[in-house]
């Protein structure tokens, strides 16, 4: 695994203050290049290390693999420096990305999806059905949820630059929190955990993030099954259409006691 923090010198400037110079810690930040079967798929900026979780999180939020048995084997290229291109081998039966391949580099959020028609297709393509989900949460459980977030993003306390996600039971319990200077790698990470765990469907589970909710944790929430999506800031639109068109329980601004309940309100015990 590489280095998940460089030192760099900075000139600190402070008002009432003689300028410092001195050294910070910053997050890393490099390409991961994800082949599939040697042929190039995406390249994704990210903080090193977890890639493995990475990668599995990514295809399962593509619809590529929908557990740990569609995965024969993943591994670093050999002609690779700093563990930067990892190449991913799919169980027999298992069909490649096909149009994926054609993507233009590097991954963006950029979705390229837009409409409520369009939304409801991508909802019914999802493997799972959110909408059945009978998972009730106490509010007071999710107004915990942004601390113990907060408390497991080691690598953040040192650079103050890193997004997480965390996976919670119902009961607010973590099963696992993930960190990355992307917020979709930080899902992705946590997914894909769960998946090589053989974990998915997240069913009853709550997937917490820090920053807003995009679209695209939507998109990826909905392909792992997770009924639940909490983020300490604000959805977009998009985001919000597609949670409700899914069946998913949406909350927004979880700060302290305080929260904006999008969609989904019925699972919270109110």
């Amino acid at each position: 695994m590489g280095r998940v923090t460089v030192r760099r010198p900075v000139l600190r400037l402070r008002a009432a203050e003689e300028p410092i110079r001195r050294p910070d810690t910053l997050a890393v930040e490099e390409p991961l290049e994800i082949r599939v079967a040697g042929r190039p798929l995406t390249v994704t900026m990210r903080t090193p290390g977890d890639d493995f979780d990475l990668v599995a999180g990514f295809l399962a939020a593509e619809g590529v693999i929908a557990g740990p048995a569609d995965l024969a084997t993943m591994r670093y290229c050999a002609d690779a420096t700093e563990q930067n291109v990892l190449d991913v081998l799919l169980a027999d039966g298992v069909a490649p990305p096909g149009a994926l391949t054609e993507r233009a580099f590097p991954t963006t959020s950029a979705c390229g999806v837009c409409g409520k028609q369009s939304i409801e297709a991508l909802r019914s393509r999802a493997p799972y059905d959110l909408a059945a989900d009978a998972v009730r949460v106490d509010p007071r459980v999710l107004s915990t949820l942004p601390e113990r977030l907060r408390a497991a993003q080691r690598v953040f306390d040192r650079t103050g630059g890193l997004h997480a996600a965390g996976l919670f039971d119902a009961s607010g319990e973590p099963l696992v929190v993930r960190e990355d200077v992307g917020r979709h790698n930080a899902v992705d990470k946590a997914v894909g955990w769960a998946l090589r765990e053989d974990l998915l469907p997240l069913s009853g589970r709550i997937l917490m993030v820090s920053g807003r909710a995009s679209f695209e944790l939507v998109q990826k929430a909905l392909h792992a099954g997770i009924p639940v999506l909490a983020a300490v800031s604000a959805p977009s639109s998009l985001a919000a259409l597609l949670a409700e068109e899914s069946g998913m329980t949406l909350v927004g601004f979880l700060r302290g006691e305080s929260m904006n309940v999008y969609t989904g309100a019925a699972r919270l015990m109110v």
